[in-house]
C-alpha cells in the first residue's frame, strides 16, 4: 500500500510550532527544550527551527534567554507555508512543481488532472492556519493515535 506522507521533519516543525503557540504570545523556546519536548535530537531540532527561521516563520532570539519564538500570531502561518519552507514545492507528482520537472510531461494524459488536484490540496493547506493544529486533549491522549516509535527517532 502506497501513503502520500510529509516528512517527519515537517510532521516535527509543524508539532514545534504548534507547542509554541499553545505557550502563547511572545513565547520563546529554545532549541534544547523542543527537542526534549519532542523527542528528538538537539540537531534535528536545530536544522528545523533555522529552516523555519529562514522563511520568517519564527524569530531567533540569541543569548543565554533566547530561543525561538513565532514570527506572527499562530491564525497567520498557513500549513502551506510551513510545508514549502520545510520540503519545497508542494506536489503529489513532479509535473505538479512546475515545466520540467517530469520526462512525461509533454506526453502524460493525466498531467492536467494532477496539476488541479494539487492545486485543491495546496489550497487546503493554504488555509489552514497553525492555531488549527492546536491540540485540544492532553499530550498524553495524543501519543495514544501516532506510533510512539515516531516521535522518538529522527
Amino acid at each position: 500500500m502506497s501513503v502520500l506522507r510529509i516528512t517527519k521533519q515537517t510532521d516535527y516543525g509543524i508539532m514545534l510550532l504548534a507547542r509554541l503557540a499553545e505557550l502563547g504570545p511572545g513565547a520563546l523556546l529554545s532549541a534544547r527544550e523542543a527537542a526534549d519536548w519532542c523527542g528528538l535530537s538537539l540537531p534535528m531540532a536545530s536544522k528545523i527551527l533555522k529552516s523555519l527561521t529562514r522563511e520568517g516563520i519564527v524569530n531567533s532570539h540569541r543569548g543565554v534567554s533566547g530561543g525561538y519564538s513565532l514570527a506572527r500570531p499562530p491564525s497567520e502561518t498557513s500549513l502551506a507555508s510551513v510545508i514549502r519552507a520545510l520540503e519545497g514545492p508542494i506536489s503529489m507528482v513532479d509535473c505538479g512543481v512546475g515545466p520540467g520537472h517530469c520526462d512525461q510531461e509533454t506526453v502524460c494524459p493525466v498531467r492536467v488532472n494532477w496539476s488541479r488536484i494539487n492545486r485543491v490540496i495546496e489550497n487546503a493547506l493554504e488555509v489552514m492556519p497553525i492555531s488549527e493544529m492546536i491540540a485540544s486533549q492532553p499530550r498524553e491522549l495524543l501519543a495514544l493515535a501516532h506510533d510512539s516509535d515516531e516521535c522518538s527517532r529522527d
